[in-house]
């Protein structure tokens, strides 16, 4: 699954779902920082069973060498992101559009990035599809 082309990207897809639904069933009253404690602390057990299944390269104290701020900052956006969707779900926003809406405005903020930090290119396909993309986020959003 971990060298698989596709395995990745099921299991992020898989994870998506999931995730969205468990969000907008998370209960009004639980405090949204609480709720996100609760959740990575059992992120943290399902990490640590997966990781045995991982390919013995990449064993627990060898990565430990190769952490770096990015894995710090990882956390922190995650859990941005977590308190971010809850509320979002919370004044009202639908699980249909919460995360289309957020997916897209993010993926267009990263790009001048991607193109200035990480010297990705674009070509004319991936234009018209971010025009595509920007075009389905205005029909979206307005009921």
């Amino acid at each position: 699954m971990y060298k698989s082309f596709y395995g990745p990207f099921v299991l992020t897809v898989g994870g998506m779902l999931f995730y969205h639904f468990s969000q907008k069933s998370i209960p009004q009253p639980i405090n949204p920082f609480i709720a996100t404690i609760i959740a990575y602390l059992t992120g943290i057990v399902v990490c640590a069973v997966f990781a045995f299944t991982y390919p013995a390269d990449k064993s627990f104290t060898g990565s430990l060498r190769h952490v770096n701020w990015a894995v710090f900052a990882l956390g922190a956006a995650a859990s941005l992101i977590e308190v971010g969707f809850m509320l979002c779900y919370r004044v009202g926003w639908r699980i249909s559009l919460a995360a289309v809406s957020t997916n897209v405005t993010a993926t267009v903020m990263l790009i001048p990035l991607g193109i200035l930090i990480f010297k990705e290119q674009l070509s004319l396909r991936n234009v018209i599809g971010v025009i595509f993309c920007l075009l389905g986020l205005i029909l979206v959003v307005r009921d």
